[in-house]
C-alpha cells in the first residue's frame, strides 16, 4: 500500500467533509450572484429539509453500513481483490481507469432507479424538488442512499481501485453533482465547451423537467460522455430552461417540500409513468 494511504484513510471523512463545504459555499455564493432561473420556492423551506436529509444519511450510512468504499478499498488491496489488483500498469492509468469505470457504474445505476418501479419511488424523491440549485444535488431518499453505497461497494470489490483513485471518485462526484444542479448562469459559449468533459447545469436542468420523455435523459453525473455514447442525452429542453417545469407531476404542493413528508414519498401515490418504458399520466 502506497505510504500516503494510511493517512487518506484516516481522513477521509474529513477531506469529503472539507471539499462538499467549499464546493457547496461557492456554488450557493454563485447561485446568489447570477441565478438562473428565480425560485419558486423560499429557501429556508427547502435548504433546512435538503440539508437536513443530507444529516441524516450521513448518520445513518455510519450505522447502517460496517465499512465505507475506500475502507474497502484498502481490504481489496491487501488481499488482491478486483481485476485492476491482477493486472500490471501505471498506477496513474490505473488510478484514471478507475475513476472513469466508477463513473459508468454510477450511470448504468441511475439508469436502474428509473427503469424499475420500486426504484423509481426512491429515487422520485430526488426530481420532486420543486426547484433546481445546490441542494438538490444532495436530495436523496435515505434507503436510495444505502442501495447505491452498496453497489458502489461491490463496484470496488470488483474493480479493485486504489484508496486515492475511490476517494479522488468520491470527491469528484460531490462535487460535480451540487454543480450540475446549480442555479447557475453560464455563457451559451461556455456552456457548448463544458460539456464537452463534465455535465453542465443546463444539461443536467432537462433530467429535472416534469415531462418523462425529458427526466429520462441525460442521466450522467460527472462525466456527459456516456448519454451521448448509448443514446440518452438531450441538448435542451422542449422550452426555454426559464419557462421549464421542474420536478414530477405528483408532490407539487409546497408542504411536499418538508422533510417528514419527502421521507413518505416513495410509499404515496402512484409512478406517474416515470419509469424508462412507462406511459406518461398527468396527475398521478
Amino acid at each position: 500500500m502506497d505510504l500516503m494511504e494510511p493517512y487518506l484513510f484516516h481522513y477521509e471523512p474529513w477531506i469529503r467533509f472539507g471539499a462538499f463545504g467549499m464546493v457547496f459555499i461557492a456554488m450557493a455564493a454563485w447561485e446568489a450572484v447570477a441565478p438562473r432561473r428565480p425560485l419558486a420556492h423560499p429557501r429556508r423551506l427547502r435548504w433546512s429539509a435538503n440539508l437536513g436529509i443530507v444529516a441524516l444519511n450521513s448518520v445513518l450510512l455510519r450505522l447502517v453500513l460496517p465499512v465505507t468504499a475506500i475502507g474497502l478499498s484498502v481490504v481489496a488491496q491487501e488481499r488482491g481483490w478486483g481485476l485492476l489488483n491482477q493486472v500490471s500498469i501505471s498506477p496513474v492509468i490505473a488510478l484514471v481507469l478507475a475513476v472513469i469505470a466508477l463513473d459508468f457504474i454510477i450511470y448504468l445505476q441511475h439508469i436502474m432507479f428509473h427503469a424499475v418501479p420500486t426504484l423509481w419511488r426512491l429515487h422520485r424523491m430526488h426530481h420532486a424538488d420543486l426547484d433546481f440549485d445546490v441542494t438538490t444535488g444532495a436530495r436523496f431518499h435515505p434507503i436510495e442512499i444505502v442501495l447505491s453505497t452498496g453497489v458502489k461497494l461491490a463496484a470496488v470489490a470488483a474493480l479493485g481501485p486504489s484508496p486515492l483513485a475511490v476517494l479522488l471518485f468520491e470527491v469528484l462526484l460531490n462535487a460535480t453533482s451540487m454543480f450540475n444542479h446549480g442555479n447557475v448562469r453560464l455563457s451559451l459559449a461556455t456552456d457548448r465547451v463544458l460539456r464537452l468533459f463534465v455535465v453542465t447545469p443546463d444539461m443536467h436542468r432537462v433530467h429535472h423537467s416534469a415531462l418523462p420523455h425529458e427526466t429520462n435523459r441525460n442521466f450522467g453525473f460527472s462525466l456527459p460522455w456516456w448519454d451521448r455514447l448509448f443514446g440518452t442525452y438531450l441538448a435542451q429542453p422542449s422550452v426555454a430552461h426559464e419557462r421549464l417545469t421542474i420536478g414530477v407531476n405528483q408532490f407539487r404542493e409546497a408542504k411536499e417540500l418538508r422533510l417528514d413528508r419527502m421521507l413518505l414519498q416513495p410509499f404515496r401515490g402512484k409512478d406517474g409513468g416515470y419509469p424508462i418504458g412507462g406511459r406518461e399520466k398527468v396527475g398521478q
